[in-house]
């Protein structure tokens, strides 16, 4: 990857943030391989409810490689990655399966923490820029982990939980999911429950894979800026988990944030099949801001979940590269990078 040199120091002299990546259970399925080297595998270390239920990855899979970890977060200028457990798969063992991602991903954080530190208030965000240490916001994704239990939230809290999707593909206690969208269900009475205390306690929505009504059942009651950690712009590809122009606009109206995926299958309708060309991508961005606003556009590679149409993180740049051959200041590459997101973890979070 050759990229020039002012490239390069305005993507260093950035705060940069990815709102999604699905790289605790990737590592775990991998044999837990350590965060500071891929090669690096403890198949008896820390072993616990993901490795049982879900197993290793196929060989094919294993062989493509991590897409995110400490080096390759350094080697891509991220300063910033909201490190998710998505609990969907988890049969009847929803928190369990968070709990014991949050606690091989711990002891990594702590064999590793002369490099990353797991940041609860943008404070901790700032401080470990001075450091020089990467920052990782734990989320989850699918509410299934809190068990329909408030109690649970507030722990889920105390422990460093910051940010929690509502839904998957699949209903949840909390919602009708993007698959299910066809039914016209929103949030249910818990989910209502739900979002009112994610505010109170400084938790960040997030109504990625929410169908429509929830969306919008979420916007009429939720007092602080939502965020949707990975999806793209319907208009430029028609699928379930991408917004439409009304809800880009009314993400803005919030205050709120919507980070561009890389997934194949957001970007182009036939992703799934082909990948699309990287141009795509910052189409999907440029869409975004033009309907929605500079200020509520930032980016959720969704990295080791589907996000492939990048390689890895070390490729990171090739975004301020190409937003700056579109024309873009400096400035204005600075909130997409992070900037916005930022900004609303702050607002929402302290």
């Amino acid at each position: 990857m050759s990229i020039s040199t002012p490239i390069l120091d305005l993507h260093t002299q950035s705060i940069v943030i990815d709102s999604h990546n699905d790289s605790i259970v990737a590592h775990i399925r991998r044999g837990n391989i350590s965060l500071a080297d891929e090669h690096t595998k403890n198949p008896d270390v820390h072993s616990g409810t993901i490795a049982y239920l879900r197993g290793r990855v196929p060989p094919e899979e294993d062989a493509i490689g991590i897409q995110l970890n400490i080096p390759k977060m350094r080697d891509g200028g991220i300063d910033v990655a909201f490190f998710a457990v998505d609990v969907t798969r988890a049969w009847k063992n929803h928190l369990s399966y968070a709990l014991d991602a949050f606690g091989w991903f711990n002891a990594e954080v702590d064999a590793n923490s002369t490099d990353i530190r797991i940041v609860r208030k943008t404070d901790d965000i700032h401080a470990a820029k001075e450091e020089g240490k990467l920052a990782a916001v734990l989320t989850i994704e699918n509410s299934e982990a809190v068990e329909r239990s408030l109690n649970i939230l507030r722990s889920l809290y105390l422990l460093g939980v910051r940010s929690i999707g509502l839904t998957h593909n699949p209903n949840t206690w909390a919602s009708t999911g993007n698959d299910e969208g066809e039914t016209g269900g929103g949030l249910t009475k818990f989910g209502v429950q739900l979002v009112k205390e994610m505010n109170k306690l400084g938790m960040l929505v997030d109504v990625s894979h929410i169908s429509e009504r929830g969306f919008w059942d979420v916007l009429d009651i939720t007092d602080t800026p939502i965020i949707a950690s990975h999806s793209n712009c319907m208009t430029l590809c028609n699928h379930s988990r991408n917004l439409t122009n009304e809800q880009l606009k009314a993400i803005a109206v919030n205050g709120g944030v919507v980070g561009i995926t890389f997934v194949p299958g957001f970007i182009t309708e036939d992703g799934w099949r082909k990948s699309p060309p990287f141009a795509q991508l910052i189409n999907h961005i440029e869409y975004a801001i033009d309907v929605a606003g500079l200020d509520h556009v930032g980016i959720g590679s969704d990295f080791d979940g589907g996000g492939d149409l990048l390689k890895d993180a070390t490729e990171y740049p090739k975004i301020t590269e190409g937003l700056s051959q579109r024309g873009y200041t400096d400035a204005a590459i600075q909130k997409i990078l992070g900037g916005n997101l930022l900004r609303v973890f702050e607002n929402v979070c302290g």
